[in-house]
């Protein structure tokens, strides 16, 4: 008896559970530099006390050896992922490998994150769409500069920068609806 496993193609979620996003990055630098605060900000306040000690656990198993460092360190990631996902309410099927398939939105506002023009990512954007974009990148954009012990700025951020990414792909959920 075979179980049918339906694949529905589904738009890559703003490359949040990919290898080469920026959430994993900021988990690596974590759990490189000791400082779970990279981490932290893509977590919600009520996920931190999940994530903490999950941390604290890899730092201690990574320093065991190259092996143990690559099964802590993929412990720590897939946990801090899954943690940010359900936060946004959004479901987790494991970090998916590099070279996964990104939408054209996705790459276009990857970019104009990085160097600030947004002319390429309009050029995708629906006409009526690319007032309410421009706000939210703005928003984003002026986030950036925090440092990275103050958890609350770096969450504002986030939070922005992922609403922002969110709008490009089209992706509104309806409890992300912000009316204005």
């Amino acid at each position: 008896m075979f179980t049918l496993i339906v694949l529905v193609p589904r738009r890559a979620s703003a490359h949040c559970d990919t290898e080469d996003g920026p959430a994993v990055a900021d988990g690596r630098k974590a759990l490189q530099t000791g400082n779970v605060d990279y981490a932290l900000k893509w977590i919600l306040p009520e996920g931190e006390s999940e994530l903490r000690p999950i941390f604290d656990e890899a730092v201690k198993v990574r320093a065991l050896g190259a092996d143990a460092a690559e099964v802590a360190d993929r412990y720590f990631l897939e946990n801090m992922v899954r943690i940010h996902r359900a936060g946004e309410g959004a479901s987790y099927d494991g970090i998916k490998p590099t070279g996964t398939e990104l939408a054209p939105e996705v790459m276009a506002a990857d970019r104009a994150m990085e160097n600030g023009d947004l002319m390429p990512l309009m050029a995708l954007i629906p006409a009526g769409k690319r007032t309410e974009l421009q706000r939210r990148f703005d928003k984003a954009r002026a986030l950036t500069q925090f440092d990275v012990n103050d958890v609350e700025a770096g969450r504002k951020y986030i939070e922005a920068y992922v609403s922002f990414y969110k709008f490009a792909e089209g992706e509104e959920y309806d409890h992300h609806h912000h009316h204005h």
